[in-house]
């Protein structure tokens, strides 16, 4: 059967639609299998990223807390660094520098004669307590005699020719230094005997010195050996 012109027009048409119509079809299956694979492999990649996020979350509070601790313990350290240091400074067991006053004291190099009393020549230990007393009301921070570091229990006694300090002999000149405010130490001196000691100066001949230092070196003292004494602890 032949068609006519207008029907095989009209079914070149209608073939041509059908093909375009399929090759759109084909795209869009195309595309929606494209996006179904790209939301099946995005998935898991999401899920590893959170996983991935919520471990390095842990991690930084992990490092947070150590780091917290650190400084801590860090403080800890410091403070008990200083409270070490001001306790072995009150026991004057540090070796210490600073302005200072330095007093020298010797016996007289001239023997007494006729009624004299022979002790008016001689330095006594009660000088050397009564300006160790004077230093500290007058503001010392610390102290020493012939290189005897003056502490709580330092013992100053005649011994008969020498005088015994720190349990050691020591003779004259006796030399005492103390750090501190130098204008306050030498106007301490003034109401505890030192003018005494200047009036026995031009009576008997004995030595009284007094300088004013810019710096000073004072040694460490000596530890204490403890066998009865305890600390008391907290809470008895």
């Amino acid at each position: 059967m032949k068609l006519e012109k207008k029907e095989r027009s009209l079914l070149g048409l209608a073939s041509i639609l059908i093909g375009f119509l399929f090759v759109i079809l084909l795209k869009t299956q195309g595309a929606a299998g494209s996006q179904a694979t790209r939301q099946e492999t995005a998935i898991p990649s999401l899920i590893q990223t959170e996983q991935e996020n919520q471990q390095i979350s842990e991690d930084n509070e992990r490092i947070r807390q150590e780091l917290a601790k650190y400084l801590q313990g860090q403080s800890a350290s410091t403070l008990a660094y200083q409270q070490l240091q001001e306790a072995q400074m009150n026991a004057g067991v540090l070796t210490v520098s600073g302005p200072a006053i330095r007093i020298t004291l010797d016996d007289s190099k001239r023997a007494a004669t006729g009624q004299e009393d022979p002790n008016n020549f001689l330095i006594h230990e009660q000088y050397i307590r009564e300006i160790f007393n004077a230093l500290w009301n007058g503001g010392a921070e610390a102290i020493a005699v012939n290189g005897q570091r003056v502490t709580t229990y330092t013992e100053v006694f005649c011994g008969g020719s020498y005088i015994q300090i720190n349990g050691t002999r020591q003779m004259p000149p006796y030399v005492i230094e103390a750090i501190g405010d130098t204008n306050n130490l030498s106007a301490a001196l003034k109401f505890y005997g030192w003018d005494k000691l200047g009036d026995f100066q031009q009576q008997y001949g004995i030595t009284r010195k007094l300088e004013v230092l810019d710096e000073v070196v004072i040694p460490a003292g000596r530890l204490r050996d403890y066998h009865y004494a305890e600390p008391v602890k907290e809470g008895t």
